[in-house]
């Protein structure tokens, strides 16, 4: 088995800017860097038969693909399999790959992302390929949960097949809870109040004589990504439809009524840290030091909160607004397999997609407590259990695929965040409320949907 790193395309640092997924998987973002030594170097084009894998992992998540690909390589030693990890922009690699002619078989596909990849012809339907085992895709729609097999679906095609949820949930300190006397939610459909989350935040949070404080609430994640879940958990869907949206509900006064609620945590209730605040020190730092008692993220935080003994942590859900319920919600989050449309090697990577998407390489993905399977025989297993005997709340993660909600899949994606963010940040710093995401704001992202 041979490695490479992929090479860094132009413009990295313009591309960066625009990126949505280089915001919202930081843990990638930070771990390709980290990665790379671990891998070997090289370039796309070799002209071996091996198959190609793309991805993007940290140190550890690498070690979890590569000890899938092991195991496939023992049942299959006719396929030989070549990594590519990927930069801080794998999308612009992938493009540029793909372009040269040069794509690789098997690409790690994103939520947000693999639509533009499928509108330009570069995934394949694998529905072409489903049809041809209809027992096996019987039984993976039996095993799948339908809001993640459903957001690789675009178009009537299915370009991509789940391998990990990585929707959001908050992380919460079991010693200053216990100090407190509170009790937080075990379960998706007994989720908080806003006001009882409100409540229990101000409870947690305590100002020393130093000026030091110790925040009820911080935030880990991408904080208009995070505000969007409130809105969601207040009624309203973001997008409507999930898939190739024609509209935006900012406007809509459940959506914005819980969007207010998130920013109001830190700018008017001081609960949470505002951005000024977050300069210094990171929120997952925040957390790890006991100076933030909750924290909102996804799992790819379990392993660094995990396993210190001065850090006794839990997990609970999302609160739910006075117009949503009953039970609370999250995002998606999803990654997944595709395989080019014009790869030589199409029946070899369809192997390698169905295994590693399948219940052996899911149950190696249970087991490792790095990543949150997507079939429901991995997440039900003893493996997936084990992993996770830090947390006694484990419905939480179990169940989270089940009460998880699309995010928008368009090929503008990239234009509509840049733009949902810039109006996002000035109700998030307190200079609008809002309110003012309806309107004109409104108007222009739904104009962005029309043209992407």
């Amino acid at each position: 088995m041979r490695f490479e790193e992929a090479p860094h395309p132009p413009r990295r640092r313009a591309v960066l800017r625009a990126d949505p997924v280089a915001r919202v998987r930081r843990r990638t973002l930070l771990g390709s860097a980290l990665a790379a030594p671990l891998l070997a170097t090289g370039g796309c084009g070799s002209d071996d038969d091996a198959l190609t894998f793309f991805f993007q992992a940290r140190p550890e998540e690498a070690r979890v693909r590569l000890k899938i690909i092991d195991e496939f390589r023992k049942r299959h030693p006719d396929i030989r399999i070549r990594t590519i990890m990927s930069g801080p922009d794998p999308m612009q690699q992938m493009l540029t790959y793909c372009a040269g002619g040069k794509c690789p078989d098997v690409l790690m596909a994103w939520e947000l992302l693999y639509s533009g990849l499928a509108e330009r012809g570069v995934l394949l339907d694998l529905n072409t390929l489903l049809e041809r085992e209809p027992q096996y895709a019987d039984q993976l729609r039996a095993d799948s949960y339908p809001a993640l097999y459903d957001t690789f679906t675009y178009a009537g095609g299915q370009y991509a097949l789940p391998e990990q949820w990585s929707g959001v949930f908050l992380y919460y300190n079991r010693q200053l809870f216990a100090d407190a006397g509170l009790t937080p939610p075990t379960r998706w459909r007994d989720a908080w109040s806003f006001d009882e989350f409100l409540a229990a935040a101000r409870a947690l949070t305590r100002h020393d004589s130093s000026g030091r404080t110790r925040w009820g609430f911080a935030d880990a994640w991408v904080p208009y990504f995070s505000a969007a879940c409130f809105g969601m958990n207040n009624g309203a869907e973001w997008f409507t439809p999930s898939v190739n949206p024609t509209r935006t509900n900012v406007g809509d006064p459940r959506f914005a009524e819980g969007f207010q609620f998130y920013a109001d945590l830190a700018v008017r209730h001081r609960v949470a840290p505002k951005a000024a605040d977050t300069l210094s020190v990171s929120a997952p730092d925040l957390f790890r030091r006991g100076r933030a008692a909750m924290a909102l993220g996804g799992h790819w935080l379990y392993s660094e909160f995990a396993g210190h003994g001065d850090l006794a942590i839990d997990v609970t859900v999302l609160p739910v607004g006075p117009r949503g319920g009953p039970g609370a919600i999250t995002d998606v989050g999803s990654t997944g397999l595709s395989i080019a449309a014009d790869s030589p090697r199409i029946e070899q990577a369809w192997e390698f997609v169905k295994f590693a998407t399948g219940p052996v390489g899911q149950e190696i993905i249970a087991a490792s407590g790095l990543f949150v399977p997507v079939l429901k025989s991995a997440m039900g297993s003893a493996g997936f259990a084990a992993a996770h005997r830090e947390i006694r709340n484990l419905e939480v993660f179990t169940e989270g695929p089940a009460n998880s909600r699309p995010l928008p899949v368009t090929p503008a994606w990239g234009k509509v965040s840049a733009l949902l963010e810039r109006g996002s940040n000035r109700v998030l710093r307190g200079a609008a409320t809002a309110d003012s995401l309806n309107g004109r704001f409104a108007s222009d992202v739904d104009a962005l949907l029309e043209v992407p």
